[in-house]
């Protein structure tokens, strides 16, 4: 069937007239009444009768109109849909990220760029540096938020995001809060360390050798950031952590910190992207709003 004919044919039914739906249209009258005669002819049925100025639909013309309304009406919304996606307003964003910015960085980008977006299906999902990168080979993620300084691995491109400053946490009754000493001298008192592995423990341990300040006392291993807050806030001992870990509990008073000049380190947190491959448009506008908010 052609479709421009069924185009023109559903204009005028909807018009009631072949004038008026030209007009619509602003192609000519008989450009109009030609194609619709070879739609007849093709279809070898009579689609339109005169009726006084204007025309009426047979009965194979109403039939023919209440498919074409649907037709056009599903044309119509596929293109409203595509539009949409095009627009990044519709689609899915898959984002992976290590503990720190799942937690403490992303979720505030992420609301605002939700914010007008309600179609956009956001997932973030929270997985060590080496399974985010591996998400994002694998295509399982558009992008990854990763702290710690990891190595980008091959065919992933990284773009920096902040460096956020590490910190000697301590209860609030410790011997040592609000104190400034040597590190040789906080190494002496138990510490909450992370698990093997981990960039946090890496960096500690790599002050400690460049400092000559000796290894920390190990009062208690923990396998993840909460699991050390919760302990040095029960008293386990001091815990090497980023500040933004630590910032509500800073703020409420449930933990201090220990002033360390001589050893300073950050924690670098940064996006990676697959290597020469373009995002869905959904996913480029997120991943350009979490850049803006940090810049």
């Amino acid at each position: 069937m052609n479709l421009h004919a069924l185009r023109l044919f559903h204009a005028v039914a909807e018009a009631g007239s072949v004038t008026r739906a030209a007009e619509r249209l602003r192609i000519s009258q008989p450009a109009v009444t030609s194609q619709i005669r070879k739609l007849e002819a093709e279809l070898d049925l009579r689609l339109l009768e005169a009726d006084g100025r204007g025309v009426r639909l047979t009965e194979a013309g109403r039939l023919l109109a209440e498919r074409a309304m649907r037709l056009f009406s599903l044309e119509a919304d596929i293109e409203r849909m595509l539009a949409e996606y095009r627009e990044g307003k519709s689609g899915s964003v898959r984002i992976a990220a290590t503990y720190l910015p799942a937690n403490h960085l992303l979720p505030g980008p992420l609301a605002s760029f939700r914010a007008g977006r309600g179609e956009v299906e956001l997932s973030l999902t929270t997985v060590n540096s080496r399974a985010a990168f591996d998400m994002l080979l694998r295509c399982e993620a558009d992008f990854a938020v990763v702290g710690g300084g990891r190595p980008a691995a091959a065919g992933l491109d990284c773009t920096p995001l902040i460096e956020d400053e590490m910190l000697f946490a301590a209860p609030s009754g410790h011997p040592l809060a609000g104190r400034s000493v040597p590190l040789a001298e906080v190494v002496r008192h138990p510490f909450v360390l992370r698990e093997e592995g981990s960039s946090t423990r890496e960096k500690l341990l790599a002050c400690c050798r460049t400092l000559n300040a000796g290894l920390p006392r190990v009062g208690l291993t923990a396998s993840g950031p909460y699991e050390t807050l919760r302990a040095v806030k029960a008293g386990c001992g001091i815990a090497f952590v980023s500040a933004l870990e630590v910032r509500d509990e800073l703020a409420r008073g449930e933990l201090t910190v220990i002033h360390v000049p001589d050893a300073h380190a950050v924690n670098p947190i940064a996006l990676y992207t697959r290597q020469g491959e373009p995002l869905s448009p959904a996913a480029r506008l997120c991943l350009d709003h979490i850049l803006a908010a940090f810049r």
